[in-house]
């Protein structure tokens, strides 16, 4: 018995090896957990696995788990909210867009380029209106128009009247008529009575020709419209001067806009502009401005701006919403800028607005901290952070930032850090004189001009001596005199080579640090811009600072002039966001 037991101990213990032996002979390779690009996926998927809280979403743990304020169970974070690459970005579907009634509005005010963008409002012309009144006392017997919005042409019956005095002027006509020859004054009197009543011509001589009262007299159109107010029902009795319709032509629109009074220096009569509205989008129609409001609104200190309209086939309605651009020769005024209250997640001077990414498949709202300035009855002024004619959250915006929130993306209480520093304005100008200097060394390599390039540095090398480092301290200071020392650099580098790709390679790193200086101090400079060509170096690619949104390339120039992108916009008085993993502002790994 023994020896059986003995038997079956070995056996069960040969089983445990051959299993063990035959699960290490199947199971994959680390190479064979790698993908052709040489990373293991599947470990860095785990590892790069977050856990969150619903109710605290700033807990963020690398496992599943409970949460350690609340106890609530964690939830994985979205790794993405979609196709976008701005981490500042939240994607939402159309129907989720829908279900938040998210409202946008375009924002007005002068853009980089010099074009003014108002908003506003279709009115019917004041001029083009008419009210129907009853010109003698009666009851309203019958209705042709019945409801309001019908179309109505001058001359239509609108309405049949019962009058007693209307009865005893006609008796008064037919009795004239038959002493006119003897007493033609009477005759004429009672005839002036009729019209003035505003009884037709062919009305009144259809009386003599008939010679019988007409119990009920029709009441006319006096012009061509739509009947937009109906005041009247069969059987009331009306008073001379009591008003049945009210009629207004719509083929002539204005175009009422808002502007704020740093627009008004931009605004003159004659001056074209072009609109667009909601409900035809893409479709843009033009109009002249003819009137300018001589008065200020007290409440939203803006001024009446009025451009008229031909409205052909009555496309445009009254109660539109209007986008109006007008080219101007102005720059950029932040001041003007003005947004709705309801565009903002307040929290201090420094707060929050959701700005719609145009072109997106779906639709993308990037969070943009703005700087606050006075509060106008419904309205805040921008002091920075937007720029005219940008597509904003005007209602739903809460309802963005807390779907953000939840899914562990930044959010008005998850904000990142801030790179920028304050500084001084005098600080800010003279850096901003050595990024126009830049952008001269930067434009001559566009035309690959080498000897005009480098005599663009005589002037950066000037401004960099006239800035004065005892404007900044602290960690400021000791920032500006890292960046000044590889500025220096670079452009020495620059100047003394007499090869124009090699003078473009340290161009690239005269533009990272032409790049700190901008994220760390900010320009004043209304807008600029951020550039990147994935094919510059040999497809490592390399950054540079624009002063224009137009992509002009210079490290390639004329030979691939427009290859490029837009990475970042950078605007006068917005801090720039310090994004972990994102700093794509790094040189390139050149061998200088």
């Amino acid at each position: 018995m023994k020896k059986i037991f003995e038997n079956k101990f070995a056996l069960i213990t040969l089983t445990l090896v051959i299993g063990v032996l035959f699960g290490w002979l199947i199971k994959p390779s680390p190479s064979q957990l790698e993908t052709t690009d040489g990373h293991n996926h599947g470990l860095e998927s785990l590892s790069k696995q977050l856990w969150t809280c619903s109710m605290h979403p700033q807990v963020k743990l690398s496992e599943p788990g409970d949460c350690p304020l609340c106890g609530m169970d964690l939830i994985p974070v979205s790794t993405s909210s979609g196709s976008s690459s701005n981490p500042m970005a939240y994607e939402m579907t159309p129907e989720a867009v829908a279900m938040a009634q998210i409202h946008t509005t375009k924002i007005a005010g002068v853009n980089a380029s010099g074009e003014l963008f108002l908003t506003g409002k279709i009115q019917p012309d004041e001029r083009e209106k008419a009210s129907v009144t009853a010109k003698y006392p009666g009851r309203i017997e019958r209705l042709f128009v019945s409801f309001t919005g019908e179309e109505v042409k001058a001359g239509q019956r609108l309405a049949t009247l019962y009058s007693p005095e209307m009865l005893s002027a006609q008796r008064e006509l037919l009795e004239a008529v038959k002493s006119k020859n003897d007493f033609p004054e009477l005759y004429q009197a009672a005839k002036e009575k009729l019209k003035f009543w505003k009884l037709t011509e062919s009305q009144i001589n259809a009386i003599e020709q008939s010679g019988k009262v007409t119990e009920q007299i029709d009441i006319l159109a006096d012009q061509s419209g739509v009947v937009v107010q109906r005041n009247v029902a069969v059987g009331d009795y009306v008073s001379t001067g009591t008003v049945l319709f009210n009629v207004v032509n719509l083929n002539k629109l204005w175009v009422l806009l808002d502007a704020y009074e740093s627009d008004l220096q931009f605004l003159n009569l004659g001056n074209e502009i072009n609109f667009s509205v909601a409900g035809f989008p893409g479709d843009e129609f033009k109009a002249k401005i003819t009137f300018i409001d001589r008065l200020i609104n007290p409440n939203t200190r803006a001024a009446s701006v009025r451009a008229e309209i031909t409205n052909s086939g009555q496309k445009l309605k009254p109660e539109m919403f209007v986008t109006a651009r007008i080219r101007t020769n102005a720059k950029s005024a932040a001041s003007g800028i003005s947004v709705p209250r309801t565009a903002v997640l307040w929290s201090g001077k420094r707060s929050v607005i959701y700005v719609k990414i145009p072109d997106a498949e779906m639709p993308t709202f990037e969070m943009r901290e703005v700087t606050l300035g006075p509060r106008m009855g419904d309205n805040y002024i921008i002091e920075a952070g937007l720029q005219a004619g940008e597509e904003i959250v005007t209602n739903g915006v809460f309802a963005i930032d807390a779907a953000a929130q939840l899914s562990g993306q930044f959010s008005m209480m998850n904000r990142p850090k801030t790179k920028s520093l304050e500084v001084s304005q005098e600080f800010r100008d003279q850096i901003t004189s050595v990024a126009d200097a830049y952008f001269l060394v930067k434009n001559n390599l566009v035309k690959d001009n080498l000897s005009e390039s480098q005599k663009s540095l005589s002037t950066l090398d000037q401004n960099l001596g006239k800035v004065n480092m005892n404007l900044v301290k602290g960690e400021a200071h000791d920032l500006w005199m890292g960046m000044l020392s590889g500025l220096k650099d670079a452009k020495t580098k620059m100047a003394n080579t007499k090869d124009l790709e090699e003078a473009r390679k340290h161009f690239s790193m005269l533009s990272f640090h032409m790049l700190e200086v901008t994220e760390t101090f900010g320009l004043n400079k209304a807008v600029v811009y951020k550039d990147f060509c994935p094919m510059a170096f040999g497809d490592q690619g390399a950054y540079w600072l624009s002063e224009q949104k137009e992509i002009t390339n210079p490290y390639f120039g004329a030979s691939m002039l427009n290859c490029g992108e837009v990475k970042q916009t950078y605007l006068k008085g917005q801090p720039v966001m310090n994004l972990a993993g994102n700093s794509s502002s790094a040189p390139t790994a050149h061998n200088h």
